[in-house]
C-alpha cells in the first residue's frame, strides 16, 4: 500500500490497489462484494475505508483507507522491552472487540496475523487487510483452504475442508495471543507438512473423539501424523495463570464447533484478573517508522474520480 495526501481534506490516507484478477469487463464481483461490504463497516478496530478512486485507467482502482501509523509486526521487532501482559490484554481484547463485530456482521477475515493489525499513536489497535475476506452465509459455501497466512492457518484448512466458519479465525488469534505472550511466532512452519506437525507436537493429535469428522477431512491421508498424545501449551507458558492457559487452549480448539468465538473470549476471566489490561493510551507510543512508500503517483489518484 502507498502513503498519499488527500488534497481535499489535506490527510495523510492509505491507498491499496484493488487486485483485478485477469478480468475482461470491469471490477470483479468479488472485489465490488468487499468494497460494498467494507464502506459499510464501522468499528473503531476495524481499519476504515474511507472511499474508492479510480486511476488513469479503470484496470487501477484504489481503496483510501484511513492511515495508522504502525502495524504491530514491525512494532514487535523494533521494541526494546517485549510487551506487558497488561499491553497483551489491551491489544487483544481490542483484536476480539472488532472480530466479534466482524462475525456478527457474518464476515470472515480470513488472514489474521501481527502484521494484520495496525495501531494508532493512540494505542488503537485496527484489523487491517481484507483482501482474503469474504462475506460467509448459511449454507456455508465451499471457500478455497489455501488462505491465512501458514503460521496462523487452522488445523481444519491444513487439512482441506470445503467450509469455513469464523473459527479461522478464531485459531489465528490464539496464535497472535501467544506470540504476543512469548515474543516469538509459535507455530513457525515453513511448509504445510511441517506446520500440521508443529500443531500435533503442541496440542497433541487429533481423533474423531475430540473432533467428528476429522478422519473424512479431503487432505488427511497426505499427512502420517505422529502419535502425540499430550497437550503440552502448559509446558510452554509455564507461568500463564488458569484462565489464560483456558483461553488459549479454547481457541485452539482441534474441532472448529467448539472453538472459542470471539464473544465468548471477550467473557473470559483472563481479562478481568491481574495484571488487568492496559488503557490503549498506556500502550507504548513509538516513533514513526516510513516504511510505506510514498507514491507520488498516488497523490494524484485522489484528485480524480470517485466512484
Amino acid at each position: 500500500s502507498y502513503r498519499a495526501r488527500d488534497m481535499r481534506s489535506d490527510e495523510i490516507v492509505a491507498l491499496k490497489k484493488v487486485r483485478m484478477d485477469k478480468e475482461k469487463d470491469g471490477i470483479p464481483i468479488s472485489s465490488l462484494r468487499e468494497i460494498t461490504l467494507l464502506l459499510r463497516l464501522r468499528h473503531p478496530n476495524i481499519v476504515e475505508l474511507k472511499e474508492v478512486v479510480v486511476g488513469n485507467h479503470l484496470e487501477s482502482l484504489f481503496l483510501v483507507m484511513s492511515y495508522c501509523e504502525q502495524d504491530l509486526a514491525s512494532l514487535l521487532e523494533n521494541m526494546q522491552a517485549p510487551f506487558s501482559e497488561a499491553q497483551v490484554k489491551c491489544i487483544v481484547l481490542q483484536l476480539l472487540r472488532g472480530l466479534a463485530y466482524l462475525h456478527h456482521n457474518f464476515i470472515l477475515h480470513r488472514d489474521l496475523k501481527v502484521s494484520n493489525l495496525l495501531m494508532t499513536d493512540k494505542g488503537c489497535v485496527k484489523i487491517a487487510d481484507f483482501g482474503l475476506a469474504r462475506v460467509y452465509g448459511i449454507p456455508l459455501k465451499p471457500m478455497t483452504p489455501r488462505v491465512v497466512t501458514l503460521w496462523y492457518r487452522a488445523p481444519e484448512l491444513l487439512l482441506g475442508s470445503k467450509t469455513q466458519t469464523t473459527a479461522v479465525d478464531m485459531w489465528a488469534v490464539g496464535c497472535i495471543l501467544a506470540e504476543l505472550l512469548a515474543h516469538k511466532p509459535l507455530l513457525p512452519g515453513s511448509s504445510e507438512i511441517q506446520q500440521v506437525d508443529l500443531i500435533v507436537q503442541l496440542l497433541g493429535t487429533p481423533n474423531e473423539n475430540i473432533w467428528p469428522g476429522f478422519s473424512r477431512l479431503p487432505l488427511v491421508g497426505q499427512y502420517s501424523l505422529r502419535k502425540q498424545p499430550y497437550n503440552n501449551l502448559k509446558n510452554k507458558f509455564t507461568w500463564l495463570s488458569e484462565a489464560g492457559l483456558r483461553l488459549l487452549n479454547l481457541l485452539f480448539m482441534f474441532n472448529p464447533q467448539r472453538r472459542a468465538t470471539a464473544k465468548d473470549s471477550l467473557e473470559s476471566s483472563y481479562f478481568k484478573e491481574k495484571p488487568l489490561p492496559c488503557e490503549p493510551e498506556l500502550m507504548p507510543t513509538f516513533p514513526h517508522h516510513r516504511n510505506k512508500r510514498a507514491a507520488p503517483a498516488a497523490e494524484n489518484q485522489l484528485k480524480r474520480s470517485k466512484v
